[in-house]
């Protein structure tokens, strides 16, 4: 067996005030995320204000911990067996150091001693073994979801050795195993918390993780009150930060309308506000306030569409859709230079990501000569008809993606233009979960995904296991996919799985399965300039177990 070295680094490549409130708790000034000024130690205490768009509409773990906005919360409940930072370096956090096989299937993770969840119970082998478990299988007829980006395909079980050593199995390489473990999926509860039945998990103060914060409040619907744990000792090595946290306390606070929760923090009500609107940043940052614009890891934005249903059923108007947007006008329109053209569906970040710009560049003439030939003519209204039936479908702006309206309505007007008919639904975050996520007729799907390694997305791009996501709802039809997806996944070697990935991208552009828009900076950040010490991790979510308010 082979030991990887510790810190493991990957091998893969390199204004007016406005009242929100009586929630909010006064605020300490408008954020910088640098450490105090030399010679000057972080301030002990304070109380942080976070102001999100939403809380979502379950906790339970396996279920939202993937959300953008309880994803937050998550994080700083709980703790992870490994650390990504923001190059998509791994280090240890609970896992102290691991070994692999010389194929890839058996994996051997050695724990920190003495790390607790916080009603007292062991962090230990077991518990990491059912963790494991659930991640891996979920528990899908009482409604709790498996992690949708775990290896799961291959997962054969996990093992507690003894008290600090944990063993995982596959049965076929699975080089993606280590770094999923830094998922943000990837959370560790205590085995009380698990064996719950989904509406106790849906409860957030019945789930109990190890991290540097816990539950104080949960108001439905409004706001989440976390506050320090003051025997907290076991952060990520990367982060640099010994004992518990600074803060006293962090306040989600639901506030939908981001130009409140912006005034909040320019009138120092909160410290923090989740998602600005990116026309807005370049005026924030001229009032003294900090703009964070992590990246992570992952998916671009873009549409993935339906090809079981009409009009996406044919290639044609799939690569016409393709080439029938332009991605600079969205750039220069909707966002500021912190957004970048998208070259793949992969964020250029990813070690494997390759430029395929050319499969969907902007040409609306080569759009036109695509749907002339598949026979869709324009009709006395300018839309395009066959057979009847008018080249239409909906789009469904995403709410977990700011300017996701913005950029639908430039869309709207470009493919208008080519003969298409488009109609533009928007819903807040429960509604479309209820009738966007998972619908099956939905022609077309605004999304993106972070993902900590390249060799997990065959779960999401196919769906030859029960749970796959299918994202273009091709089912098993697409032999090409199917064995393009099973060679990334079950890879032993690293450069030639980044052949593998190239081929992927290439052919899913090709097919018009996937329309990429821009580089996605899906978590915007605007803080009081008081508040430092924030880390972002390769998932682009703000960690605060460093982070203090310093006046």
């Amino acid at each position: 067996m082979t030991t990887q070295p510790r810190p493991f680094r990957r091998l893969i490549g390199v204004a007016s005030a406005l009242t929100v409130g009586a929630v909010l708790l006064s605020g300490c000034g408008a954020g910088s995320t640098d450490a105090p000024a030399e010679g000057s130690a972080p301030r002990t205490g304070g109380d942080l204000v976070f102001l999100i768009d939403s809380l979502g509409a379950t906790w339970i773990p396996n279920n939202s911990s993937i959300s953008s906005y309880q994803g937050q919360i998550w994080g700083n409940l709980t703790d992870k067996l490994v650390y990504v930072d923001a190059e998509g370096d791994l280090s240890p956090w609970i896992a102290q150091s691991w070994d692999e096989n010389a194929d890839k299937t058996q994996f051997t993770l050695h724990l920190k001693e003495g790390v607790t969840f916080s009603d007292g119970t062991p962090l230990d082998a077991a518990a990491v073994v059912a963790n494991i478990d659930l991640w891996a299988k979920g528990r899908p007829d009482e409604g709790i979801n498996r992690i949708g980006l775990f290896p799961s395909a291959n997962y054969v079980g996990a093992e507690a050795v003894d008290a600090t050593t944990v063993t995982v199995s596959f049965s076929a390489p699975t080089l993606s195993f280590i770094p999923t473990l830094a998922y943000h999926g990837s959370i560790l509860l205590s085995p009380a918390s698990l064996a719950l039945p989904a509406d106790q998990q849906a409860d957030l103060t019945k789930d109990i993780g190890s991290g540097p914060f816990v539950v104080e409040k949960v108001a439905e619907g409004d706001s989440v009150v976390l506050k320090k744990r003051d025997d907290y000792d076991w952060g990520p090595e990367a982060v640099g930060h010994d004992g518990a946290a600074y803060l006293d306390t962090i306040t989600y606070k639901q506030v939908a309308e981001p130009t409140l929760r912006t005034a909040s923090v320019e009138s120092g009500q909160a410290q923090v506000a989740y998602n600005a609107s990116p026309q807005d940043l370049e005026a924030l940052k001229g009032e003294g306030l900090t703009v964070e614009t992590p990246r992570y890891l992952g998916f671009v934005n873009g549409y993935a569409l339906n090809t079981s249903v009409a009009p996406f059923d044919d290639v044609n108007v799939r690569q016409a859709v393709q080439h029938g947007i332009d991605r600079d006008q969205i750039l220069s329109t909707v966002y500021t230079p912190d957004w970048h053209a998208a070259e793949s569906f992969f964020q250029s970040t990813v070690p494997e990501a390759t430029d395929h710009a050319d499969a969907f560049a902007y040409d609306p003439d080569e759009a036109a000569r695509l749907l002339d030939e598949a026979g869709w003519t324009k009709g006395a209204d300018g839309v395009r008809e066959k057979n009847g039936q008018k080249l239409s479908f909906t789009l469904y702006p995403n709410p977990y993606l700011q300017a996701s309206q913005s950029v639908d309505e430039l869309v709207d007007q470009q493919l208008t233009s080519l003969g298409f008919e488009v109609n533009l639904e928007s819903y807040d975050v429960p509604t479309y979960g209820q009738k966007v996520i998972g619908n099956a007729a939905v022609p077309a799907t605004e999304i993106t995904r972070s993902f900590v390694d390249v060799g997990t997305v065959a779960g999401v791009l196919t769906a030859q296991k029960k749970g796959d996501e299918d994202w273009f709802k091709v089912g098993t039809s697409d032999a090409t996919l199917n064995d393009l997806a099973n060679a990334l996944a079950t890879a032993t070697d690293r450069d030639a799985r980044a052949k593998v990935a190239d081929e992927l991208q290439g052919y899913v552009l090709d097919q018009g399965y996937f329309v990429p828009l821009t580089q996605i900076v899906q978590r915007v950040y605007v803080q009081s300039p008081e508040l430092t010490g924030v880390t972002y991790n390769g998932l682009a979510y703000a960690y605060y177990l460093d982070a203090s308010l310093n006046d």
